[in-house]
């Protein structure tokens, strides 16, 4: 609805459905056979206030970047008989048009993406994890299975580099939060911890590069609106 840029995979997992699990024990008062097991059941479906089913299709990117399982197959829709996707009528709502430049920042975004390195190289790993999920022959020799082995390791070696990315960003705790790791040291150690990986985070840093590209535009947006006014 161009309320936000959306940047990651091509779509969210697709599961707009909602299961219940039924025990079929507590309809037995005297069960002698054991356990019965369980039913799921699918009571209820999401959609979007355009009508549309988040179903197998999902929401999908603005702009779309590697990770590591982009080639794996983990959604709803790569499941045996899913539901398949559909619609409704849509609820009455309106695009908001208070981002001036939208499709620039997504386009900034797009090149961005496609001169870093670090995504290059999540896209060759993504692509090698596919390879290594498919490849379910094994050899019987132990000194060529050995091999293949030691020719894994050291191509794993070199996807190694994705944990040395950093950034110029910098984070820190909130002030409550720091109250709290007086007391709590071991808090203060997670949260350390997951600073270190956000500054290594190139989704973030990007996230960050479009966010300052929506700002720029909203300020342009806003001083626009202020002309008008004064005329």
């Amino acid at each position: 609805y161009k309320r936000a840029v959306i940047i990651g995979s091509k779509q969210t997992y697709g599961k707009g459905t909602v299961q219940n699990v039924v025990d079929l024990n507590r309809w037995l008062r005297n069960n002698d056979y054991g356990d019965m097991g369980a039913l799921k059941i699918t009571t209820q479906k999401f959609y979007r206030v355009n009508g549309g089913s988040t179903q197998l299709e999902g929401v999908k990117s603005d702009v779309v970047v590697p990770d590591r399982y982009s080639y794996v197959d983990i959604g709803e829709k790569d499941q045996e008989n899913p539901l398949p996707w559909d619609k409704i009528d849509p609820a009455d709502y309106n695009i908001w048009d208070g981002y001036v430049g939208y499709e620039e920042a997504i386009e900034n975004s797009k090149q961005r993406m496609a001169k870093s390195e670090q995504i290059k190289l999540i896209e060759q790993n993504a692509q090698w994890i596919k390879e290594q999920s498919e490849d379910n022959t094994y050899s019987l020799n132990f000194d060529r299975y050995a091999a293949d082995a030691e020719k894994n390791r050291e191509v794993a070696k070199q996807y190694d580099a994705l944990k040395d990315y950093k950034t110029n960003l910098s984070f820190t705790s909130l002030p409550y939060e720091k109250q709290l790791f007086k007391a709590d040291s071991t808090l203060q150690e997670k949260r350390e911890r997951w600073h270190k990986d956000l500054s290594r985070d190139v989704y973030v840093e990007e996230a960050i590069n479009v966010l300052s590209d929506i700002k720029r535009n909203n300020i342009k947006h806003k001083v626009a609106d202020s002309d008008k006014l004064k005329d």
